[in-house]
């Protein structure tokens, strides 16, 4: 991908988040995913109705590739399956652990494939996707118990 067209995508969804917004709904459930050695600290509202993840919203304080990370991440699971959406962020994880990976899963996402070059934002770019995917398991493993 070329440098700037990369830096474009992660400013963009930095200085404009999308879904950025607390929300009090009980019916969402939420989640903190905070970095113990930086700023990081964000909070994950997650809809999910008949499997399917129905909204996301965030809210809380991050650096810019914490903050585009979960732009980004919320603008492609919302109405995917929690199936597929654990699978978009197993491919994700992939990706930044330099594995094998679908990179036409990824849609924007694959703005970070270089992150590993900076090992210490791997942990900024994975911070949502931490927090959704214990979310997502969980539901998984009450559906299937």
């Amino acid at each position: 991908m070329d440098e700037n067209l990369r830096r474009e995508i992660i400013l963009d969804h930095y200085q404009n988040p999308k879904n950025r917004e607390t929300v009090t709904d009980e019916k969402y459930i939420k989640v903190n995913s905070n970095n113990e050695s930086c700023i990081d600290n964000i909070n994950i509202y997650i809809l999910v109705e008949d499997g399917i993840l129905k909204d996301i919203k965030f809210d809380g304080e991050a650096c810019a590739i914490s903050t585009s990370s979960t732009s980004i991440m919320i603008k492609n699971l919302i109405g995917k399956t929690i199936d597929d959406a654990i699978k978009y962020i197993n491919n994700f994880e992939a990706m930044v652990d330099e594995k094998e990976y679908d990179e036409a899963l990824l849609k924007e996402g694959i703005v970070y494939n270089e992150i590993y070059k900076q090992n210490n934002r791997k942990n900024c770019a994975l911070l949502p996707y931490k927090g959704i995917k214990n979310v997502l398991n969980g539901l998984k493993n009450q559906k299937n118990a």
